[in-house]
């Protein structure tokens, strides 16, 4: 089911290059939300309970985390200045590319708890420090000049000054140059890279079961063009979002240095992860940033305008 549902957001719904609208966004991440509904049901019935409840506590951590990886996406795009009816195509790689790399990371982590028993202090160690990072510095930047993957990719590799449709590669003059899509392409990975780094150890504090680890990523991988045209049409309205997400990977930490003396259960860890994210979620619509309001109206404005235009067609 997972392969089939990879297949088909990669290369049936989405295959084409087009922005979607707010509404048009939400009603696919509601469909990719229910398909790991589904799965998360069969998950409890093949394997049990234990593996149901760490599925769904994966799975709700990982997908908030993707939320705050699309935030750093729309900077990126920001930067570059890349057209909205490009975005779609550069999402489609780098999402492939982010299924690819967290698989790799895994899989390595995997083998870390396999040969060394002190690899969940180190990991706990880690995601409390990352959760304090993320909760008292400022919102994470994006400079594109700065980055060393890109650096060495410009100095070695020929690129065109301006954009050529949706194409990475064209012919100028019969030699072959790359277009700038490939320069904002390899910053989307590089940072999924930086990601995976907080995502990864977070998920084995929940389960070291590959099988759970992974499907909980992908699940929560699959539909994130969605969720990204839906954010960027509302993105002011996750103000208290970072401080869930840091609360929650300073838990999980927590949760991994404590666990030889005092084991959490699974019902408590879903219940904190999914209660911290209720609580910031309401925050934020409470409590909305000065920006939130205006992005909202116009997110509703562009959407009200493209039903006109297709009406009057």
């Amino acid at each position: 089911m997972v392969t089939s549902a990879l297949a088909l957001d990669l290369f049936v719904l989405n295959k084409d290059a087009r922005r979607l609208s707010v509404r048009d966004g939400l009603k696919w991440v509601l469909l990719w939300v229910g398909l790991a509904v589904v799965f998360n049901i069969l998950v409890y019935v093949r394997l049990g309970p234990k593996s149901g409840l760490e599925f769904l506590a994966g799975y709700l951590m990982e997908y908030s985390l993707s939320v705050d990886n699309l935030f750093v996406f729309l900077l990126i795009f920001g930067s570059f200045a890349v057209p909205s009816e490009y975005q779609h195509r550069v999402l489609f790689w780098g999402i492939l590319g982010a299924v690819v790399i967290r698989g790799i990371f895994i899989a390595a982590g995997v083998a870390l708890f396999e040969a060394f028993r002190w690899i969940p202090y180190v990991f706990g160690v880690f995601l409390v420090y990352t959760g304090i990072g993320i909760a008292f510095k400022p919102e994470r930047e994006v400079h594109p000049a700065a980055n060393p993957v890109l650096k060495i990719v410009r100095r070695f590799v020929p690129m065109t000054d301006s954009y050529h449709g949706e194409f990475f590669l064209v012919r100028r003059a019969g030699k072959a140059m790359f277009t700038p899509l490939l320069a904002v392409l390899i910053l989307l990975e590089t940072t999924d890279v930086v990601f995976a780094v907080d995502s990864i150890p977070a998920v084995f504090g929940i389960t070291q079961d590959p099988l759970i680890v992974y499907t909980s990523n992908i699940f929560a991988i699959l539909g994130l063009r969605s969720l990204f045209f839906v954010l960027a049409g509302i993105m002011g309205l996750f103000r208290f979002l970072k401080y869930g997400l840091a609360a929650i990977l300073s838990f999980v930490g927590i949760k991994m240095l404590i666990a030889e003396w005092l084991p959490v259960p699974i019902p408590v860890s879903l219940g904190t992860i999914a209660g911290v994210l209720f609580v910031s979620i309401v925050l934020s619509i409470l409590f909305p940033g000065p920006s939130a309001a205006a992005a909202s109206e116009q997110a509703a404005h562009h959407d009200n305008e493209r039903d006109h235009k297709h009406e009057c067609r």
